[in-house]
C-alpha cells in the first residue's frame, strides 16, 4: 500500500504526495506550485519523483510541473484534452496508468474544464483510492468554468456510484465552506451537522479535513442528493420553480452556491 500525504500549497491547495517507501520512489498529483515538492524531496534525500499526474489544465494545479519535469525527468501524465506543460502520457476516458505498482484507471469528469479527469484504483486487497481534482470536493464540487450542468451532474453521480469505502483526494481545503453551504440545503440531515462539527474543530487546529470518502459524500454532499426531496425542494424555492431533472436540480443547486 503506498502512502499518502498532502503538501500544503497557496492558500488552501493540496499537492498529494505517493510514496513508495519500499523502494523510494515518489509521485505527486498536481503540482501547482514546485516548491513543496522541492523542499519535500530535498528533505528526503535518496528519494525519486517518478511520476506527475494532472487532473486539469488551471495554473494552481500544472504550474510546478515545468520545473518539477527539469529537475527530476519525472513522467508527466495529464489529460489528453488539454493544453498540459511537459505531457509525455495523454490520457483520456479508459485509459488505465500504472503508477509506483498501482494502475489507475483514468475517468473523463467534465464540467469544472472540457478534458478534466479523475484517477481511479480499485486494486484487490488496496484500499480504492480517487484523485477528483476540482470536481467532487468534500461536501462540494467545482464551479463550471468550461462546462455545462449536462456534463458535471453524470460526472458527479458516476463518481457517486464508485464504492463507498473509496477514499476521495480533492485538491482544496474547502470543506468547512463546502459543509456551511450544505447545511443550507439541509438544515435537518444530522450527517451534515455532525460532519460541519467535526471540521469545524479539525480547522480550528489548522488540520486537514481529507481525504473523504465516497460513502460520506454520499451522505453530506449535497451535489450528490438531487434526487433527494427535500434537496429538490431547496433547489425548487432558490430557482422559484420546480426542477425536474438531476440535472436541473445540480444546477439551481450550482448557482445557489455561487453566490452563496
Amino acid at each position: 500500500m503506498i502512502q499518502i500525504d498532502a503538501l500544503p500549497a497557496f492558500s488552501d491547495n493540496y499537492i498529494w504526495l505517493l510514496q513508495d517507501t519500499a523502494k523510494r520512489r515518489c509521485a505527486v498529483v498536481d503540482p501547482g506550485d514546485a516548491g513543496p515538492v522541492e523542499r519535500w524531496l530535498a528533505a528526503n534525500p535518496g528519494w525519486a519523483l517518478s511520476d506527475i499526474l494532472i487532473t486539469h489544465h488551471h495554473t494552481d494545479h500544472v504550474g510546478g510541473v515545468a520545473r518539477l519535469k527539469q529537475l527530476t525527468g519525472a513522467r508527466v501524465c495529464g489529460p489528453a484534452n488539454e493544453q498540459i506543460p511537459c505531457r509525455d502520457l495523454a490520457l483520456d476516458e479508459g485509459a488505465e496508468v500504472e503508477v509506483l505498482g498501482v494502475v489507475f484507471q483514468v475517468l473523463a469528469v467534465p464540467g469544472h474544464t472540457l478534458g478534466h479527469i479523475a484517477f481511479f484504483s480499485d486494486q484487490p486487497s488496496e484500499t480504492p483510492l480517487l484523485f477528483s481534482g476540482d470536481t467532487l470536493f468534500a461536501a462540494g464540487c467545482g464551479r463550471m468554468f468550461e462546462g455545462t450542468p449536462e456534463q458535471m451532474q453524470p460526472a458527479l453521480a458516476r463518481l457517486a456510484a464508485l464504492p463507498a469505502h473509496t477514499q476521495v483526494y480533492c485538491a482544496h481545503e474547502y470543506t468547512l465552506a463546502n459543509l456551511r453551504f450544505a447545511k443550507a440545503v439541509e438544515p435537518d440531515n444530522p450527517h451534515v451537522q455532525q460532519r460541519f462539527d467535526e471540521v469545524t474543530r479539525l480547522r480550528a487546529d489548522q488540520r486537514i479535513t481529507l481525504p473523504s470518502t465516497i460513502g460520506l459524500e454520499r451522505l453530506t454532499n449535497p451535489f450528490l442528493r438531487t434526487s433527494e426531496t427535500l434537496v429538490k425542494q431547496k433547489a425548487d424555492e432558490w430557482k422559484g420553480h420546480s426542477n425536474a431533472t438531476h440535472v436541473a436540480v445540480f444546477a439551481a443547486l450550482r448557482s445557489w452556491k455561487d453566490t452563496f
